[in-house]
């Protein structure tokens, strides 16, 4: 449907390119929502629907993350996105003794079927999409979300979302990573099927880039090791018997969204290029849906500043701009007191209001692909194209992305681009605003949300209560036979699943992965 401007004008849903001396850019554009997708995945893109506004949530206990998830859909959230803490992301239980002292702290306690339960009350999970930031044990948390939708009454067939279920970026920017990449792999591609069989719908892995960024990557790094890592899981997929055309459609991605806008519409437009090519060329994906590039992004968390914070909100709403004209398909906007602790409910708010007012006070939702046809934009977008895929050229150089992993190419290679960066910060030749030019003399006062201490000692007594009330000879088959899986071939999935039913932790289930796969130390700790 067309609309018109402030001056009644007309604007077009799509606009085409013209014939500029004897060329043509329509030839190596496209449309929007054909290859090689530059401009887009969706034919009419946002002039249909906005993207979807998600809201990365959850801390503390799995009853106060409810609490906040039912704030965001009661302000108009269109999809969920779960944070658990560093226990659950690394595969611990909450009263495990590495776990003390983390419990709650960034994101929320998830320890067995039971804290899923509390976590979802009273949200239809067949009717909301739901987003789990959640990698090493991501398998877990998957088959603990279908578990309580179908308590619901859900139809597994029916469940939407997405498990972060990226551990090659683990190794490179994040460190949450639990066993060595090669059975982490195995583990990736039985997930992929179990989900092909299970859960049709639900989008099997999102490949981060934004981890790497806020490490320090350049956009044009972001992207070469982002689809990197998406080459390596696509060929442990084709490897394990599967048609690429069979996964490729759920897979999605993961990008930070900057406020350097012109090269992160670039970037976006340069990424949707390049999978498109390697899809169709390298892998000869046949359904436009596996050629496609999508993706969720989130602003820049990197770029907040403690100092005069209220300044983010201007970043925040730059960085979301950003992603909106590059053609996202899901969005986070960064609260602005994240830089100092967990947002408040306030902040959260303004946070997802920043989305709306972009979805439906401004004119980026009219027309498809604003900057098309920009001489800025398009000379940029073939600019971090073309040292993307020389960065790319390197990896598969070295073997692959895991390869090039243990040889520590891309930690490398980003540790010197974040090093760069910090050094124009401190010589004052990157500005940053109000940390290194215009600053105040006092900064005001800010009263930060904590999450109470006594959390961890209440999930302690939780689990307690949990393991004397269990059938444990139950729960010991159910693990056994998970180990036994592990050991062979067949996929771990379905074998996890009852154990989790019968009531086995996350860290009773990782612990007995652990026993057959082992546990990975990086080389450089040596």
């Amino acid at each position: 449907m067309a609309r018109e401007s402030e001056s009644g004008l007309p604007i077009e849903p799509v606009y085409g390119p013209r014939a500029l001396d004897g060329w043509d850019p329509a030839q190596k554009l496209g449309e929007p929502g054909s290859y090689p997708y530059t401009r887009g995945v969706y034919p009419t893109m946002y002039t249909g629907r906005p993207w979807t506004m998600r809201q990365y949530a959850g801390f503390g206990t799995a009853g106060e993350s409810n609490a906040r998830y039912r704030q965001l859909i009661a302000h108009g959230t269109t999809g969920l996105s779960v944070a658990f803490d560093l226990p659950t992301q690394m595969g611990h239980d909450s009263d495990a003794p590495l776990a003390h002292g983390e419990v709650g702290k960034v994101g929320v306690a998830i320890d067995s079927v039971e804290d899923m339960r509390v976590l979802f009350d009273g949200i239809p999970l067949e009717q909301v999409s739901t987003s789990m930031t959640i990698n090493a044990p991501a398998a877990v948390l998957l088959l603990l979300y279908q578990l309580v939708a179908e308590e619901q009454g859900a139809r597994p067939e029916r469940l939407t979302g997405t498990i972060q279920n990226d551990v090659l970026k683990e190794y490179i920017a994040r460190g949450t990573y639990i066993f060595p990449p090669k059975p982490s792999l195995r583990l990736t591609a039985d997930i992929f099927r179990y989900c092909g069989e299970r859960l049709p719908r639900w989008n099997t892995i999102s490949i981060s880039g934004y981890h790497m960024a806020e490490a320090g990557a350049s956009p044009a790094q972001e992207i070469a090791f982002t689809l990197a890592d998406g080459i390596e899981y696509v060929r442990t997929a084709v490897a394990a018997g599967m048609d690429v055309d069979d996964f490729a459609p759920r897979l999605s991605f993961f990008f930070v969204a900057r406020t350097t806008l012109l090269e992160e519409v670039a970037k976006f437009r340069a990424a949707r290029r390049i999978w498109a090519r390697v899809m169709r060329e390298e892998f000869g994906a046949r359904d436009p849906r596996s050629q496609m590039l999508r993706f969720h992004t989130q602003t820049a968390g990197v770029q907040l500043t403690a100092q005069q914070p209220e300044v983010n909100l201007v970043r925040v709403s730059v960085q979301a701009l950003a992603a909106v004209l590059g053609g996202t398909q899901s969005l986070h906007t960064n609260s602005f007191d994240e830089a100092i602790a967990l947002p408040t409910d306030t902040s959260a708010r303004l946070a997802l209001r920043t989305q709306q007012v972009l979805a439906h006070e401004t004119d980026v939702t009219a027309t498809v692909d604003p900057f098309a046809g920009s001489y800025a934009v398009e000379r940029m977008t073939d600019d971090v194209e073309e040292a993307a895929v020389g960065l790319m050229d390197r990896v598969a150089e070295l073997g692959g992305a895991v390869e090039a992993i243990e040889r520590g190419f891309q930690k490398g290679e980003i540790e010197r681009n974040a090093y760069r960066i910090a050094q124009e910060t401190d010589s004052g030749e990157r500005v940053v605003v109000g940390v290194n030019r215009f600053r105040l003399d006092e900064e005001e006062p800010y009263e930060p949300l904590r999450v109470d201490p006594a959390i961890e000692a209440r999930q302690v007594e939780r689990l307690a209560a949990l393991r004397a009330r269990r059938d444990q000879p139950a729960v010991d088959s159910a693990l056994t036979a998970l180990k036994k899986a592990a050991e062979g071939d067949d996929n771990v999935l379905y074998p996890m699943r009852e154990a989790l039913r019968a009531r086995a932790t996350v860290g009773e289930v990782c612990g007995a992965l652990r026993e057959v796969w082992g546990a990975y130390v990086p080389s450089d700790a040596f």
